[in-house]
């Protein structure tokens, strides 16, 4: 019984951790990126992905974004996926 428990807390202790990442990432998006852009409407096209993906990113709450979506973004701007999570780890 202890050692569910114990799993049941790390799970639930990454899941937290993961939700904190994933709002960060978007909020630096958002904030960094999508403000900045003509629209969200122009920023989807420019970076090659829909539109309901950018407006989800820009949800308070974050988004669990997939590394896939993040490569798309960072190769529209021509930033490498490792300068991208430097900046996410400065802002923290």
């Amino acid at each position: 019984m202890r050692t569910i428990v114990r799993i049941i807390y790390i799970m639930n202790l990454f899941l937290c951790f993961t939700m904190e990442i994933n709002k960060a990432i978007c909020n630096y998006i958002s904030s960094e990126w999508i403000a900045k852009a003509k629209s969200k409407r122009a920023f989807a096209l420019d970076h090659n992905i829909d539109e309901k993906i950018v407006r989800k990113i820009s949800q308070k709450g974050g988004y669990n974004i997939p590394l896939k979506t993040i490569y798309k973004i960072c190769e529209a701007r021509g930033v490498k996926l490792s300068q991208f999570f430097s900046q996410i780890e400065k802002q923290q």
